[in-house]
C-alpha cells in the first residue's frame, strides 16, 4: 500500500517526497505560480515572478517548502478548485475529523509582491494541524536572515525579498528547518495564514478578510460564463488556468514549472516559465471563438509589442515582461524523479516561421471583434513583411526540431495571410491574399504528394499531427480532398486507444518514444469538426479531456499505458485548445467558423 496516500510521511522530517504529476494542483495569480501537493505542501514557488529563482523548489529536488498538514498521520486526501477560479481547497479526512484548507495567490496581483492565502477550517470533529515554513531562495541555495516576530507577524529577509507571515505567532524558528508550529481547531473554527514576499519593505497590515474578498471578486470579474458551451465546467476551468498564467504585462507562460520530465531519463525536460508567441496566439484565438474577453486583448497586445520590437528577428519565446529568455543552465539539484534540473530555454533562439502565421490569425480574429488596436495593425504589416522575406527559409516549426522546409509552417502562414486579407481593406488586403497564393502554390508543389496527401516536410513523407493545425484553420479549404486523406493517414499512423501522438520516432513504438500529445488530440477534434465529422470530433474531444489529474490540470503529454501526466504543468496551450473545442463543439453555437 502506498503510504503517502494515508499521510504517513512527516513534514517535520525535512523531506517533501515527490508525487506523480497528476496529484499536484497549481495556484496562480498571473505573475507567478505555486505547486501544491496532496498533503498541503507548497513545493514550488518562484518569486517575485515566473522566471525568478524559486523560493520553494522541493518539487525538483531543491530546498524549501511551505506546508500545512493534519497532525493525525492516518488520513486520506482530496480536493477541488472553486468553480471558475484557481482557488484550491484541499480536504483531509482522518478517523474522527474532516479538515479543509483553502489556498490562493491573492489577486489583483502586482509583479513586485505576492501574497499566498491559506485558510484552514475544521468541518467535523477536533483536529491538530502542523505548519512548517522553510523558505530557501535561489533554488534552495539561500536562507532567510534575521527572522523576528512582532504583532503576530514574522518577518525575515531573503536575497532581495522581504518575507512576512501572519498567523503563526505560536510557532518557533529553527535555524536549520525554518518555522515550525501547530494549532488546534474545533468544529466550525478556522485559522488564517498569510504569507507575503515582496521586493520592498511594507508596513501595511495583512488583513485576511480583505485579501480573500478582493481575490474572490477578481476571479468573478475575470472568468466569463461558459454555461452555454460543451463541458461548461471544464471550459471555465480552462479559462481560469489561462488567466492564472497571464501576466499584467500580457505575456502568458507556457507552464508554471521547469524540468518536469516528458519521459524518464531521456533528457527531455525543459523550462516552460516563459511566454511563447505561438502559445499566446493559441490562447487568444481560443478566447476569440467565445467572445471579445480580456485575454484576447492581452494576447494581441503582447504579440504586437514583440513583433513591433523585434520585427523579422522575432523570437519564439520571451519572459512575460518581453525580455530575452536566459540561456539554458543546470542547477545541480536532484531533479524530479526521471528528470534533471535546468532553467532557461534554447528554443528561444530558433526561427519559427509559423509564429508569424499564428500572429496574423490572432490579429484577424481581433479584427472580427473590432479589437484590433493601431499598434496591432502596424504589427500586421511587420509580420507580412517578415512572411514575404522568410517563407522560403527553413525553420524549426511547431515541434521545435531541426531547420527544414516544414509543411505546417507554410500552411499556417497561408491561413494567417488569408484571414488578414479578408479583414483589411484595399491594397493591404490584396497584398496579403497574393502572398498567400504564392506561398500556397509553392508549398503544394513541394509538399503535396500525387495521391493527395500532405507530406510532413518537403523531404519527409511521414505522418505529422502538426498538419492538423492549419487544416482546422481552413487551409486547405474544407472541400479540398487532401484534407480528408491527410487526416485519415495521421489517424491511422499516430492514434492509439483514442489518443494522438505527434509523429513517428523511427524504430520506436509510439507509446515508448513519448506520451500522447494532448494538443494533438484537441486539434484532431477541431479538424474533424471542420471537415463535417461532428461525431468523430466529439469522440476526440471527450477522450482527450479525460487525460487530466484529479485537479483537472493538463500537462503536455499523457502516458496512455500508465494513465499518467508527463511534462510541465499546467500546459497552457492544452487548456486553450480545450476551451476552443468547448465553443466549437457546442451544438447550440451559431458563431462563425
Amino acid at each position: 500500500m502506498d503510504e503517502r496516500a494515508y499521510g504517513r510521511t512527516k513534514l517535520g522530517d525535512g523531506v517533501c517526497p515527490p508525487w506523480v504529476l497528476r496529484d499536484y494542483a497549481v495556484l496562480a495569480d498571473g505573475e507567478r505560480g505555486a505547486v501544491v501537493d496532496p498533503e498541503g505542501r507548497i513545493v514550488w514557488l518562484c518569486a517575485p515572478r515566473w522566471h525568478s529563482d524559486a523560493v520553494f523548489s522541493a518539487l525538483i529536488g531543491g530546498g524549501g517548502c511551505y506546508g500545512v498538514e493534519p497532525g493525525d498521520r492516518w488520513h486520506v486526501w482530496g480536493g477541488y478548485y472553486e468553480d471558475g477560479t484557481l482557488i484550491r481547497v484541499s480536504r483531509w479526512v482522518t478517523a474522527d475529523s474532516v479538515i479543509e484548507c483553502r489556498d490562493a495567490l491573492a489577486m489583483p496581483a502586482t509583479a513586485d509582491r505576492l501574497v499566498l492565502l491559506r485558510r484552514m477550517r475544521a468541518e467535523k470533529g477536533e483536529t491538530r494541524l502542523r505548519v512548517t515554513l522553510d523558505a530557501r531562495p535561489g533554488f534552495g541555495a539561500g536562507r532567510l536572515r534575521d527572522p523576528r516576530l512582532a504583532d503576530d507577524v514574522w518577518t525575515a529577509d531573503a536575497e532581495g525579498l522581504r518575507l512576512r507571515l501572519l498567523g503563526a505567532h505560536t510557532a518557533a524558528w529553527d535555524p536549520e528547518s525554518g518555522l515550525r508550529g501547530e494549532f488546534r481547531l474545533r468544529k466550525g473554527e478556522q485559522h488564517d495564514l498569510v504569507l507575503e514576499l515582496s521586493e520592498r519593505e511594507r508596513t501595511d497590515r495583512l488583513e485576511p478578510e480583505e485579501l480573500w474578498a478582493a481575490t474572490e471578486d477578481a476571479w468573478r470579474r475575470t472568468v466569463p460564463d461558459c454555461s452555454e458551451l460543451a463541458a461548461p465546467r471544464d471550459a471555465r476551468h480552462a479559462y481560469a488556468v489561462l488567466r492564472g498564467l497571464t501576466s499584467s504585462s500580457g505575456g502568458m507562460v507556457a507552464a508554471a514549472t521547469t524540468s518536469l520530465p516528458e519521459r524518464a531519463d531521456t533528457g527531455r525536460n525543459y523550462d516552460y516559465r516563459f511566454a511563447w508567441i505561438r502559445d499566446q496566439c493559441y490562447a487568444g484565438l481560443a478566447v476569440a471563438t467565445h467572445g471579445p474577453h480580456d485575454l484576447l486583448d492581452t494576447a494581441v497586445r503582447f504579440t504586437a509589442e514583440r513583433i513591433l520590437a523585434d520585427g523579422k528577428g522575432l523570437h519564439p519565446a520571451y519572459t512575460v515582461d518581453g525580455r530575452p529568455v536566459p540561456d539554458e543552465r543546470r542547477l545541480r539539484l536532484r531533479g524530479y524523479p526521471g528528470g534533471d534540473d535546468r532553467t532557461g530555454n534554447q528554443a528561444a533562439d530558433q526561427f519559427q516561421l509559423d509564429a508569424f502565421g499564428e500572429a496574423l490569425q490572432l490579429f484577424a480574429a481581433a479584427a472580427h471583434h473590432d479589437r484590433l488596436t493601431p499598434e496591432a495593425e502596424q504589427a500586421v504589416m511587420v509580420a507580412v513583411d517578415a512572411a514575404e522575406d522568410n517563407w522560403r527559409r527553413p525553420d524549426a516549426s511547431l515541434w521545435e526540431l531541426d531547420d527544414r522546409w516544414w509543411t505546417q509552417s507554410r500552411l499556417s502562414m497561408v491561413a494567417g495571410l488569408r484571414e488578414v486579407g479578408r479583414v483589411l481593406p484595399g491594397e493591404t488586403g490584396k497584398r496579403c491574399t497574393d502572398l498567400a497564393d504564392a506561398v500556397y502554390t509553392e508549398t503544394r508543389r513541394r509538399c503535396l504528394r500525387q495521391d493527395g496527401r500532405w507530406r510532413r516536410a518537403a523531404d519527409d513523407d511521414g505522418p505529422d499531427a502538426a498538419l492538423l493545425r492549419p487544416l482546422a484553420r481552413g487551409c486547405p479549404p474544407a472541400g479540398d480532398p487532401s484534407n480528408a486523406i491527410t487526416r485519415r493517414f495521421i489517424e491511422d499512423r499516430l492514434a492509439e486507444d483514442g489518443y494522438l501522438y505527434r509523429f513517428v520516432h523511427p524504430g520506436i513504438p509510439l507509446g515508448e518514444a513519448e506520451g500522447a500529445f494532448l494538443l494533438c488530440g484537441f486539434t484532431m477534434a477541431l479538424a474533424s469538426d471542420h471537415l463535417g465529422d461532428r461525431a468523430g470530433a466529439l469522440r476526440w474531444f471527450e477522450r482527450t479531456r479525460a487525460a487530466c489529474g484529479p485537479s483537472g490540470l493538463f500537462a503536455e503529454e499523457y502516458d496512455v499505458r500508465q494513465r499518467q501526466l508527463r511534462g510541465n504543468l499546467p500546459q497552457a496551450f492544452v487548456h486553450a485548445l480545450l476551451l476552443e473545442c468547448a465553443v466549437r463543439l457546442n451544438d447550440a453555437s451559431t458563431r462563425p467558423r
